[in-house]
């Protein structure tokens, strides 16, 4: 009951957002098209299904000598002031989910509207593409409505599934990757918010991952982090029941080694005790078939939920640190030839695996790290150069024994030595200007692109970390939609390149963060179009 009067009420919220946007659409309704599909910039959230978030000189223009040149080229504004998709990007076209209103493909040129899909109003996730029987399909999930399939074309819908294989109360946030004929689903759970309610039973649910067909979206096999079922473990209010283990929920998007064809994730924090062995670990699942090839976890013990932090019984005794894996791996190939999957920890923690086995070859401490620290959303990697790019958040939350850290962070990823660093001070001294980078981060063929809590968004040298442009997105803009526009803290997905055009949302109002509602478009001055 509680999952669906939540569903009432966004749904409520989100046809009267998306009722005001549709009033304001002018003059680009006019301009209306079917978009190109015969190149797109992303396989995957993670760029290539090696997660590296990286663009070479083939898919961008943008590189050290140029990016000072950037200015921006429109603006377009969205529905929510905390935006959460990442868009898929076409030789014509920008397809991104805008919060209340729905799925909009945007004309690259100036922003103006090819189509809109209205059904889906809680888009969370990066969309990707996958031909299906002659048909391009874009796919994506809804943070609490399931996982979509879309014609590029129309916008119309295909298949909407609701993946809910032993999880009554699912969350998307993830982004799902597509590759053959299989759409992989992270999944994680509402339970972690609905023990801010001192009377709800302390929880049985699991993260996952899920296997859906590309062409129907049905279930071809579902893998949850936690096996065990849970059990109850107490009370409180003598009446109230607890239970475990559960949480270890998969936040951020999959990495597929298509040579071993092995999918590797992280997980997050158990929300109850007792704590699984599968809590802040990495899985290496096999593609086929769902099952683990191996699982490591580097915290062990970590058990934490909203509640903690305010005096509520449903937090677990003791509490944990909350350091999660939220960001995907990545994998990179060394020098010797072989390869290695790097894994950003919440601990300020980064770590290279050995893919076969799960063994750590090695291990770098960044930062603070804490429930807000380390690292958040996304690290970044040059293949071409070696390096690894790792953002670090550094709220501070809970006391700690070390100095907060925010920056960005060069590592040579054969060894995880530190080659430079980039440490970022605030702008100004309000909470919602703290300096650090959370939202995930992009690599370009010699730059590396940031979006800071504070509104700025970077671009610094891969080399050795000059900075080479900035932006601060705090301020209102004249969007093309005529919508009330503002950029604020940049979180979450993190900036896009794509052929001559730098893409991010600017705005993130969660965690006492400056709000907004900006998609920026920038290009290089010289190459915009006559």
């Amino acid at each position: 009951m509680l999952n669906l009067s939540n569903k009432l009420v966004a749904t409520f919220v989100s046809f009267l957002l998306s009722a005001a946007s549709a009033q304001a659409q002018g003059p680009c309704e006019a301009t209306r098209s079917a978009p190109g599909l015969e190149r797109f910039y992303s396989q995957t959230w993670g760029t290539q299904y090696n997660g590296q978030r990286f663009q070479s000189a083939v898919n961008t223009s943008i590189n050290s000598a140029n990016a000072s040149k950037l200015e921006l080229l429109w603006v377009y504004g969205l529905s929510t002031n905390s935006p959460r998709s990442y868009p898929l990007v076409t030789e014509d076209t920008i397809f991104i989910g805008d919060g209340g209103r729905g799925l909009v493909a945007l004309d690259r040129e100036n922003g103006c509207v090819r189509w809109e899909n209205t059904e889906i109003q809680d888009i969370s996730t990066a969309i990707v593409s996958e031909v299906v029987d002659g048909r391009t399909l874009l796919i994506f999930s809804g943070r609490n409505s399931g996982v979509f399939a879309v014609d590029a074309n129309s916008g119309e819908l295909v298949w909407q599934r609701f993946v809910d294989d032993d999880h009554p109360i699912p969350m998307f946030s993830g982004s799902p990757l597509v590759y053959e004929d299989k759409v992989f689903v992270p999944i994680s759970s509402l339970e972690i918010g609905l023990t801010l309610n001192p009377f709800y039973g302390c929880c049985t649910t699991s993260g996952g991952m899920a296997a859906l067909d590309s062409a129907t979206g049905d279930t071809l096999w579902y893998r949850p982090t936690i096996e065990e079922e849970a059990k109850v473990t107490g009370r409180h209010f003598f009446f109230v029941e607890e239970y475990g283990p559960s949480g270890a929920p998969v936040w951020g998007a999959p990495m597929l080694d298509t040579k071993r064809r092995l999918l590797f994730y992280g997980s997050g924090q158990n929300y109850s005790r007792p704590a699984s062995l599968t809590s802040d670990a990495i899985f290496a699942v096999h593609i086929d078939t769902g099952e683990i090839a191996w699982v490591e976890q580097f915290t062990a013990g970590d058990a934490f939920n909203l509640a903690c932090g305010l005096g509520l019984p449903n937090c677990p005794e003791p509490m944990g640190p909350d350091v999660d894996f939220g960001a995907p791996p990545l994998l990179v190939e060394l020098a010797t030839g072989e390869d290695l999957v790097i894994a950003g920890q919440k601990s300020g923690d980064v770590y290279g695996i050995d893919p076969d086995s799960g063994e750590t070859v090695w291990s770098t401490r960044i930062g603070r790290g804490g429930a807000l620290g380390g690292v958040h959303w996304g690290i970044a990697a040059n293949p071409e150069m070696d390096l690894v790019f790792v953002p670090i958040s550094d709220i501070p939350t809970l006391p700690k024994e070390r100095p907060p850290q925010p920056g960005l962070f060069a590592l040579d990823f054969n060894d995880g030595r530190i080659v430079w660093s980039v440490e970022r001070k605030a702008k100004c001294e309000a909470r919602s200007c703290w300096p650090g980078l959370s939202a995930a981060i992009t690599a370009g063929p010699d730059i590396v692109v940031t979006g800071s809590l504070d509104g700025m968004l970077e671009i610094y040298r891969a080399s050795d970390g000059e900075l080479l442009w900035s932006y601060d997105t705090v301020t209102e803009f004249s969007a093309v939609n005529e919508l009330a526009t503002k950029g604020g803290a940049f979180d979450a997905h993190g900036p896009m390149l794509a052929d001559n055009l730098l893409i991010v949302s600017s705005g993130y109002g969660s965690f006492g963060q400056e709000g907004g509602n900006a998609l920026l478009v920038f290009t290089v001055a010289e190459e915009q179009s006559p």
